[in-house]
């Protein structure tokens, strides 16, 4: 195809990128002493978040998760969180006994 002959191109708009912080400065240690820093890496149930959610490198990420472990050991930070968490707006469950139905059996009329 000659060149002439192709459809133009269109070019998509650049949108403006704002980029994020990273979540650890220059100046923090990554330590298991430092439970402040270490707590926002883990979730609500005791996970440690993936470094794709904490944008970390995978030297942080390393270095944060051997912090956890050694923290958890010495009783720093627990296991799992044992909290239950009530859910907004759920519907209570029906509490009646579900009973069961008769099947009927059909019978050949000939």
């Amino acid at each position: 195809m000659d060149k002439s002959k192709r459809p133009p191109l269109i070019l998509k708009s650049k949108r403006s990128f704002r980029r994020r912080l990273p979540p650890i400065q220059s100046g923090d240690r990554i330590d298991y002493i430092n439970i402040s820093l270490i707590s926002r890496f883990i979730s609500e149930q005791g996970k440690i978040l993936s470094r794709r959610v904490n944008r970390l490198t995978l030297k942080q990420h390393r270095l944060i998760t051997i912090a956890i472990k050694q923290a958890r050991i010495l009783s720093l930070l627990p296991f799992r969180n044992n909290k239950k968490v009530e859910r907004k707006g759920s519907i209570p469950r029906t509490t009646r006994l579900r009973t069961k139905t008769k099947t009927r059996t059909r019978t050949r009329n000939n």
